[in-house]
């Protein structure tokens, strides 16, 4: 495989590499098409025609190659990343008194997306007095994190089971149609033997 994008790109015409350009943005075809002028009825369609051309998945395939080692991200990056996270320690972010620590105190893995939103909410009394301070703290999915895991390494722990409904029995009723379908054919040969001895 080429790994010269530009290479690649220029055997494209100008839409083509254009659509290599703007799906590599965010990996959506449907948008890439968009952008690259086709309208929103058959952009679907032909976002999966163009990902569908030889030339066009080897371009991608190739950039986000080269992307990944310019920006130093790989499977083992990402791999990494999704254990500290899931490895995280609730307990940093607090400190010994059960109060949530200043941000500015949080441990970096914290900072970085483990946290999706601080909501500080005063109690009042009659008087309008503020009695008691409560943070509401929101965290992003740990379970997700783990789900990922679990599919990178393979450990077939979050593997989708998908049932086909209606296929209970299938091999049964395909066994009775080949029987019957015998039965006819030595049916048939009976019934036309009387005549072929005529």
């Amino acid at each position: 495989m080429l790994t010269n994008v530009n290479l690649l790109v220029h055997r494209m015409t100008p839409k083509q590499a254009q659509f290599v350009h703007e799906y590599l943005i965010d990996l959506n075809a449907t948008q890439a098409a968009i952008r690259c002028g086709y309208s929103e009825k058959t952009a679907k369609t032909q976002a999966s025609r163009l990902l569908a051309n030889a030339e066009i998945a080897e371009a991608v395939d190739a950039a986000k190659i080269a992307r990944s080692d310019r920006t130093e991200i790989g499977a083992d990056w990402v791999l990494e990343r999704l254990a500290q996270e899931a490895e995280a320690d609730l307990a940093d972010i607090y400190d010994s008194s059960s109060q949530l620590k200043p941000v500015e105190d949080w441990p970096l893995i914290w900072r970085q997306g483990l946290v999706s939103s601080v909501e500080t909410v005063e109690e009042r009394d009659g008087d309008g007095q503020v009695v008691a301070q409560v943070c509401k703290v929101r965290f992003s999915d740990r379970i997700r994190r783990l789900e990922l895991i679990g599919k990178h390494v393979a450990v077939s722990a979050f593997t989708e089971i998908v049932n086909v409904k209606g296929m209970e029995g299938l091999a049964d009723r395909l066994k009775r149609a080949a029987r019957r379908t015998e039965e006819a054919d030595k049916c048939q040969e009976r019934q036309e033997a009387p005549r072929l001895k005529s």
